[in-house]
């Protein structure tokens, strides 16, 4: 009997399947890690940030559409970027890329040194060095690949935006993984529950499942995938937060069944 190997499931517009491969290659996901890092990132570490990061840049593109249907228009233009993030400050990553694009001007307030005078955003850059905003365009074939999954068109401004906040936000994920892994965990986790006389308390904090990334095992050399877990708990909150882990996992689950 011959075997038949199973294709991925592939995503309509309309559906979030989290066993298609992501577009963000694991090779470009481990080139973002070593310019923040020396250490080695293993590939569950690599297809773990991949998936987090099309989770967001899912949600963010989602926004958009629904802004753009609005107007009853077809292709995404830097307004519907604007809109899906007013509407939902969870999808608020990516803040670095706000003041290199002319999407933001104006939105993410004006900057003083000092001496209290403004700080032109040239200077702002830094550097000329390798950055999240100088390898942004490596994004691009991920993000268009993203656009068609959701059936969505953009202009190329819109394309370079969403380059730019998926290059820094996976920059910045890097880094807090890097930072797990030195500090043997998130020291600085923490939960805030609210209660109403006369309700019942909330379940002991041990049994929080987000606790369970707050401590981590293995040597200091390595980023593993519960390393790049726990950075999405410090990158990401809410619903968003909660849908990012779940996908990660299952990611993991069905790279390593390949």
């Amino acid at each position: 009997m011959t075997a038949h190997h199973t294709r991925p499931e592939r995503s309509g517009p309309g559906t979030a399947s989290v066993v298609d491969v992501p577009p963000f290659r694991p090779s470009l996901v481990k080139a973002v890690f070593r310019d923040v890092t020396p250490l080695h990132v293993s590939r569950s570490a690599a297809w773990a940030a991949a998936s987090v990061t099309r989770t967001v840049l899912r949600e963010i593109i989602d926004g958009a559409r629904r802004a753009a249907a609005e107007e009853a228009r077809k292709k995404l233009v830097p307004g519907d970027l604007l809109s899906a993030i007013d509407r939902n400050v969870e999808v608020e990553v990516g803040c670095k890329w706000y003041d290199h694009s002319p999407t933001f001007r104006g939105l993410t307030g004006v900057l003083y040194d000092a001496e209290g005078v403004v700080v032109p955003s040239r200077v702002r850059r830094g550097p000329r060095r390798p950055s999240a905003v100088a390898g942004a365009h490596r994004f691009e074939a991920g993000v268009r690949k993203l656009l068609r999954s959701r059936g969505a068109r953009a202009v190329p401004v819109l394309v370079r935006d969403l380059d730019g906040i998926a290059s820094v936000f996976l920059t910045d994920l890097a880094r807090d993984a890097a930072m797990v892994v030195r500090e043997g965990g998130v020291k600085r986790f923490g939960t805030v529950h609210l209660v109403t006389p006369g309700e019942p308390a909330p379940p002991p904090l041990l049994k929080d499942p987000l606790l369970s990334l707050s401590t981590r095992r293995g040597d200091r050399r390595t980023i593993g995938g519960d390393d790049v877990l726990a950075a999405t708990t410090i990158q990401l909150f809410g619903d968003l937060r909660q849908r990012a882990l779940t996908e990660a996992r299952e990611a993991a689950r069905n790279t390593s069944a390949c």
